[in-house]
């Protein structure tokens, strides 16, 4: 139901997500709501309802569907300064470790964008992860 979920605007967005033994929905409105551990989180998904998930640091592509946790995955892309795509790892203390989708790993400070205006908003050593805009 795109459109469903509106009023929430600068919530960290989710990029897609995968139910425990479910498909991959590649989100335009599925968003942070709360942390409840390390990796775990709860998200308002699609649908305007809500469930917690495992953040997973890999391509959209990659969310498994049948993880040992039996908690379905999700994934937060950033871009970075130099227009390479990432994806958060974890967020502490208005920071982000993110993995690439080469491999590569690092920490920066972030700031909240909207797509289109990533790499303007985030200043040096900064990224910019997107949010969730009024509908």
């Amino acid at each position: 139901m795109a459109g469903s979920i509106s009023g929430k605007a600068g919530q960290i967005a989710v990029t897609a997500y995968r139910p425990f033994g479910g498909s991959k929905v590649d989100s335009t409105d599925a968003y942070i709501v709360s942390q409840r551990a390390s990796k775990l989180f709860k998200i308002a998904l699609d649908d305007s309802s809500t469930g917690v998930y495992c953040m997973k640091a890999v391509a959209p592509g990659s969310l498994a569907n049948d993880n040992a946790s039996g908690y379905g995955e999700f994934c937060v892309q950033l871009i970075l300064n130099d227009s390479t795509v990432a994806y958060v790892e974890k967020f502490y203390n208005n920071t982000v470790h993110y993995v690439t989708a080469g491999g590569a790993t690092g920490n920066a400070k972030y700031t909240l964008g909207t797509e289109g205006d990533d790499e303007s908003n985030a200043g040096a050593g900064s990224v910019s992860v997107d949010v969730i805009t009024d509908k």
